[in-house]
């Protein structure tokens, strides 16, 4: 394995030398954006700009691919004022509910929200319901969407922003965001400008925590106390993000030693590549593969698990076999939350391929043909996806010790804690009698 090692560094180092290029497009576009929000907010002091979240350039470093970038506007009100009305029938387990944003009869300090740009009225029937009427999300874009058109037409005119800089014709689209293409370099960067509620709600801590060893004493309580945001889910319903908690807990791993981030950057490359052929396909998102190094810094908590650049890739590798051969990826805040559920990808061609490169990864850690030499022989034979399988019928498996096995399979298992070797012999052992079984 030693004889590898410089192939997966080289590939990382040609991947990092692109990040400070992109990071660097990334703040001239968004300082493009935010100029224009300033002036959205001299218009209608409503809208807000947010300056404080700085996890933009960090996340569109990391990433080879050309997703939209989220570009929150928070709206200037006091969400612990207003009524959230929630479905009776939604779970917390099953994922982020929604709700309608209504304004109290007594609401005081609200007014500006019941106007009739952005407030739909109770119908005279409901005089014994508490709240006067709801904001309205879709309401909410189109006002947004007539302060950027304006604000965009001033700074032209007033030559705050470059000319050809900012491409507003696909404001005009029917979605849940407002889309502006800002040129930036020779890169063209779409943001989904998004209006959002803030809320002081914390988040139950989920019960996967007390595995996390990894995180700094106190870091993942704080993360989630952060709150979280309402966003728009329909044309009167807006729902919970948890975006932004997502990114701070990304951010926190990559303070800790070790090659979590490098593993995230090397495997979002190769889906870039070679998973969706060039970005051209559908496929897997960084959101997708994100979830994944969270899930994989829980179940390979060890500074040793990431102290090397393979075996940090494969830890991800395993763990996202797994949810393809399951057709599971649960949501890392709420795991009833299956991120593949609806995705309408072809999850069984999407398998064969990340199944084909953990086997030979060597084709597809290419810089360029010439780098290409011999392969080595196939790490795994086709009996891999029946173990992969296991944690669809018995979530015992979502354990540490099975993936363990599997890093094991792929001859990448280093670990020399006793207990961990233990665990993981017998679960090997568990699944050993249960093909006996079968057979």
């Amino acid at each position: 394995m030693a004889v590898q090692l410089p192939l997966w560094h080289h590939y990382l180092q040609a991947v990092q030398s692109r990040a400070a290029p992109r990071a660097q497009d990334f703040q001239r576009a968004e300082d493009v954006v935010l100029t224009v929000l300033e002036h959205v907010h001299a218009m209608d002091p409503r809208f807000l700009v947010d300056y404080s979240r700085d996890l933009g350039a960090f996340q569109f470093a990391l990433r080879s691919s050309e997703e939209p970038v989220h570009l929150e506007v928070p709206l200037g009100l006091d969400a612990e004022a207003l009524l959230i009305e929630e479905p009776a029938s939604m779970q917390p387990a099953d994922g982020p509910a929604s709700c309608r944003l209504g304004v109290p009869t007594e609401g005081a300090g609200l007014e500006r929200w019941t106007s009739e740009d952005v407030f739909s009225a109770s119908p005279e029937s409901d005089a014994d319901s508490q709240c006067c009427g709801h904001i309205a999300p879709s309401k909410v874009l189109s006002v947004l969407r007539d302060l950027l058109v304006a604000a965009i037409v001033h700074c032209k005119h007033h030559n705050v922003i470059a000319p050809g800089s900012l491409n507003a014709s696909s404001l005009q689209e029917e979605e849940l965001h407002l889309s502006l293409l800002v040129s930036s370099g020779w890169r063209t960067i779409r943001f989904n400008v998004v209006p959002v509620v803030r809320r002081r709600h914390r988040l139950s801590t989920p019960e996967w925590a007390s595995l996390v060893t990894g995180f700094p004493a106190g870091s993942l309580e704080r993360i989630l106390g952060l709150g979280v945001d309402l966003v728009p889910a329909s044309a009167q319903l807006w729902r919970v993000s948890t975006d932004h908690l997502l990114s701070r807990l990304l951010s926190a791993l990559g303070t800790f030693p070790g090659h979590r981030l490098d593993g995230l950057c090397i495997l979002d490359r190769v889906n870039h590549d070679s998973w969706r052929d060039e970005g051209q396909s559908a496929g897997l998102t960084f959101h997708h593969l994100k979830m994944v190094l969270l899930w994989a810094s829980v179940f390979f908590p060890a500074p040793e698990d990431w102290a090397d650049l393979e075996g940090a890739v494969y830890r991800l590798l395993v763990v996202l076999l797994c949810c393809l051969a399951t057709r599971n990826l649960p949501h890392f805040l709420w795991p009833g939350q299956n991120l593949l559920r609806f995705s309408g990808l072809d999850l069984g061609a999407l398998y064969q391929r990340v199944e084909r490169f953990a086997s030979q990864p060597e084709a597809s850690l290419r810089i360029h043909v010439t780098h290409l030499g011999s392969s080595p022989p196939p790490r795994i034979d086709n009996g891999i996806k029946a173990l992969l399988q296991l944690p669809a019928s018995d979530s015992a498996y979502w354990v540490t010790a099975y993936f363990d096995v599997l890093l094991d399979k792929f001859q990448v298992f280093n670990i020399q804690d006793k207990d961990r070797i233990a665990a993981m012999q017998s679960i090997f052992r568990k699944t050993k009698a249960l093909g006996s079984e079968e057979s």
